[in-house]
């Protein structure tokens, strides 16, 4: 029995017919003997102490939980400790009610196979309502946008600072902590009102077309006239030279063949009509 690096592995069938080395034999857990795998259940070898241990168990009807009734104990006695120790009757529903996809009318149990967790709003959800426009995804939660000390000075200016009585400069520590905290308060809040103006000011320069220092940057073509902005340069024009724009677009050039004199308006077609006498001259 057993290798010569390993003297004491495997055992034999305790059953007198067997006798068979079992290198991972069963121990039985009621008259510790060890036996093979064809004799390890308790019909097979066949067990004395059978009978002796109960494995009764009762479903409790009030926390749906599994209660063992010990073979030399009272039943009654096992039933009003359970009762009375760990009983919990608000166990009840969810060890019995099944857990069901949270969409309005899907009737179906998240179970371990069909369950996914949405990343957005951590919420489970069966596979065919897994993404989220079939759910209605409420999204993630915004960060608070802004000054980021704010939200944090608010939460601790709500809290109200009981002093302490424990020494005599606690109390006063506790009051120039809270002075300090004002007044980082206001400074921050005077700070992000001057940069909100400053930038409402900018964007309406920008707007309006102003250059550097509010000088006459747009020039008129027509006439040495000069403006703040495109807009009234775009007025001037209109109302001044509107006669000479008009004028300017009415002129049209006109080319004529060196050939056969023909007049054409487009360069591109007088080039062609050129290239066309070419190849019919050749």
């Amino acid at each position: 029995m057993g290798t010569p690096a390993f003297p004491s592995l495997g055992k034999h069938c305790c059953v007198e017919d067997c006798k068979l080395i079992d290198f991972l034999p069963f121990n039985c857990d009621r008259c510790n003997q060890v036996f093979c795998l064809q004799h390890k259940s308790y019909t097979k070898h066949p067990c004395p102490l059978t009978n002796q241990i109960d494995v009764t168990v009762l479903i409790c009807p009030l926390c749906a939980q599994r209660v063992h009734l010990h073979p030399n104990e009272d039943p009654n006695i096992t039933w009003d400790i359970h009762v009375n120790c760990e009983c919990d009757p608000s166990n009840y529903q969810n060890a019995t009610k099944k857990k069901l996809c949270p969409v309005p009318g899907c009737k179906e149990p998240l179970v371990f196979s069909n369950t996914i967790r949405c990343k957005d709003c951590t919420l489970e959800h069966c596979l065919r309502h897994r993404f989220a426009l079939h759910h209605e995804c409420s999204g993630p939660k915004k960060s608070e946008t802004g000054f980021p000390f704010i939200s944090v000075l608010r939460r601790s200016l709500k809290r109200e600072l009981t002093p302490i009585q424990s020494s005599n400069g606690s109390v006063k520590w506790c009051l120039n902590l809270r002075n300090s905290a004002l007044n980082l308060r206001a400074s921050a809040e005077a700070g992000m009102q001057k940069l909100s103006a400053a930038t409402n000011q900018a964007l309406q320069k920008a707007k309006e077309g102003f250059g550097a220092g509010g000088q006459l940057v747009e020039h008129c073509l027509q006439c040495p006239a000069r403006f703040s902005n495109v807009n009234a340069l775009i007025d001037h024009v209109e109302k001044v030279h509107e006669d000479a724009v008009q004028k300017a677009c009415a002129v049209v050039t006109i080319d004529i063949c060196p050939l056969c004199s023909k007049a054409f308006r487009d360069p591109v077609l007088l080039v062609e009509h050129v290239e066309n006498h070419e190849n019919a001259t050749s």
